[in-house]
């Protein structure tokens, strides 16, 4: 089975570090896992045996295949190959992996302005979509994670948002 992690497009180092921990690869280990994939950003990245500044590193630790690298153009492809998506908390990501149906651990990035990773992230799990964790917790998040309990995100209905502007600017509005 494999896990992707994505920080996105900014620094979240404590992300990109945990990811690779003892303690967050042997909870993925002892749930199955066999493969981790990181999209790490521009976020230091340091391991025992240390890095020698290339994009690509791959290397195992704790039973798991390690890949990890800064950039691609799209990250579409590792989202569907993975069986658990751990992510920064962006709306983007969030939105791209729940809609293809992925089970998903958001981290929210607690250096960004407002907190508004935190925010979204808070609501979707309420509403059941994901879970939420810090990074403190994410081993401890991994190994209690249960994606029985997620609800399925809906489908994308383009028209809500059309019948939406429509009332708000007063017009009649039809529904059929």
């Amino acid at each position: 089975m494999l896990v992707f992690v994505t920080v996105g497009s900014t620094r979240f180092d404590a992300l990109a570090q945990a990811a690779v921990s003892e303690r967050v690869l042997d909870a993925l280990h002892k749930k199955g896992y066999k493969r981790i994939v990181i999209q790490r950003g521009n976020s230091d990245f340091r391991r025992e045996a240390g890095s020698n500044g290339e994009d690509l590193v791959v290397f195992e630790k704790n039973g798991l295949e390690v890949e990890t690298w800064k950039f691609k153009s799209s990250v579409q492809s590792e989202v569907e190959r993975a069986d658990l998506v751990v992510s920064h908390a962006g709306a983007g990501t969030i939105l791209d992996a729940l809609r293809q149906g992925k089970r998903m651990i958001v981290v929210p990035n607690p250096t960004l302005l407002d907190d508004h990773q935190g925010e979204l992230s808070s609501r979707l799990e309420a509403l059941g979509y994901l879970t939420a964790s810090t990074v403190d917790n994410l081993a401890a998040t991994i190994s209690a994670f249960d994606p029985s309990k997620l609800i399925p995100f809906p489908p994308f209905d383009g028209s809500r948002f059309r019948r939406l502007i429509d009332q708000e600017m007063g017009y009649n509005v039809n529904p059929s």
